[in-house]
């Protein structure tokens, strides 16, 4: 097992026919492999809190505005307040990826701002651009507006899109963000071979439900 990317792994179950069961025996392997976080739906984010309370170097992710980014700002903000009174201390927002292929770029950093905001102080933020439904100067864009918004990473894809990471979008992420924003890929990753290949492109973070078989050497296939 690589110990090393075991903790740069967000281990993640989004499904929407998630269990509890399913979230115990997430949160279980999170704190038997050391992995960064478990990344689960909100309504999962108090569950998840109580049973890491006893492993503080797990963090708790959630995502907001999932898996479209068709909310509101004002309706991201609220929902990032009540992941983190329920525990989370991890959260990645979907942008208005409509309004970014619109050039509203000013609804868009508004947009990244109210999680940010929300967040600040108490929670790490994630901005998910979902690269495979963006040009290339589209996916700029998109970081650059995260770096402008004070977000803490940029990140590649929410899973749900049709398309996942790639190691030639990691190295344009950063690039366009510098050397002190966090890069997570996710989409895709399903080996330690695909998380080699990230990390070197760039990322610090690799967002994938493939995370025990990434560290034991195996492969998943048709994991987020």
């Amino acid at each position: 097992m690589s110990r090393s990317i075991a903790q740069m792994i967000d281990h993640t179950l989004l499904k929407p026919n998630t269990t509890e069961d399913q979230i115990v025996k997430l949160c279980e392997e999170a704190k038997e492999y050391s992995f960064a976080s478990v990344c689960v739906n909100p309504t999962w984010v108090a569950l998840a809190a109580q049973l890491l309370k006893d492993a503080p170097d797990v963090k708790v992710c959630t995502v907001i505005g999932f898996p479209l980014g068709a909310t509101t700002p004002e309706v991201k903000a609220f929902e990032t307040t009540n992941a983190i009174e329920n525990g989370a201390t991890e959260v990645d927002m979907v942008i208005n990826i409509g309004a970014l292929k619109d050039k509203q770029y000013e609804l868009v950093g508004r947009d990244i701002q109210a999680v940010v905001k929300a967040a600040e102080g108490k929670a790490l933020t994630k901005v998910i651009i979902e690269t495979s439904l963006l040009t290339e100067e589209e996916k700029k864009a998109a970081c650059e507006l995260a770096v402008k918004a004070g977000a803490d990473f940029v990140k590649t894809s929410t899973g749900f899109s049709g398309g996942g990471a790639t190691a030639e979008d990691i190295a344009l992420m950063r690039k366009v963000v510098g050397p002190n924003l966090g890069v997570k890929a996710s989409g895709g990753v399903r080996d330690l071979s695909d998380a080699k290949a990230m990390i070197d492109a760039g990322a610090t973070r690799i967002g994938a439900s493939a995370g025990v078989a990434i560290v034991n050497g195996e492969r998943r296939e048709g994991s987020y």
